[in-house]
């Protein structure tokens, strides 16, 4: 299958959201991870929503992210605990396409298109870092990315907003002007 130009980077393979080389170990255990959660919740994709999920459960710096103020990631989790029983039964049948971001011109197989946009979102963010592979922070700012997608609705409905979250420090060029959070690794002297 031919592959899709982005305005801003490499050729994509519309039927893959990213290559595994392009996610960092972690990052492949949350896809694995928001796939098994589709499959056991019923539903023919794995959407944002499940890759937030799997991505807080996983990642620290992710759920330090959403944990301001204190507490905030637990309300996170808390709606996407729901999504079987109450919160996301709308979107039971439903495939997650918000149209905020440029659509592929075909889907990964078992991804929505909104969370194989994130996926490729990830992977350039971390292509505009400079490093070979996608980690949770990438991951972060492709959801909140796209204002419309499920993941930002979970979001808002928790008492976060997508925006915050998707500004921090140290800017980078992408959709709504992605930002990086400093690195805090340590300093040289």
């Amino acid at each position: 299958m031919g592959g899709v130009f982005s305005d801003q980077g490499p050729r994509h393979d519309p039927a893959r959201p990213a290559d595994g080389g392009q996610l960092s170990v972690e990052m492949r255990a949350v896809t694995a991870d928001a796939r098994r959660r589709a499959v056991r919740d019923g539903d023919a994709q794995a959407d944002t929503a499940h890759l937030l999920h799997s991505l807080l459960e996983n990642d620290p710096r992710a759920r330090a992210a959403c944990d301001a103020p204190p507490g905030r990631s637990a309300r996170v989790l808390g709606y996407l605990v729901q999504r079987s029983i109450g919160y996301g039964l709308r979107w039971r049948g439903s495939v997650e396409d918000s149209g905020e971001l440029p659509t592929l011109t075909a889907t990964a197989p078992g991804w929505s298109p909104a969370a194989a946009a994130a996926l490729h979102g990830a992977a350039e963010l971390a292509r505009l870092r400079g490093r070979d592979q996608a980690d949770g922070i990438d991951l972060l700012h492709a959801l909140t990315a796209d204002p419309d997608c499920r993941a930002a609705d979970v979001l808002r409905a928790a008492g976060l907003d997508p925006d915050e979250l998707h500004e921090a420090p140290g800017p980078l060029p992408g959709p709504r002007g992605v930002r990086d959070i400093e690195d805090d690794g340590p300093v040289g002297g």
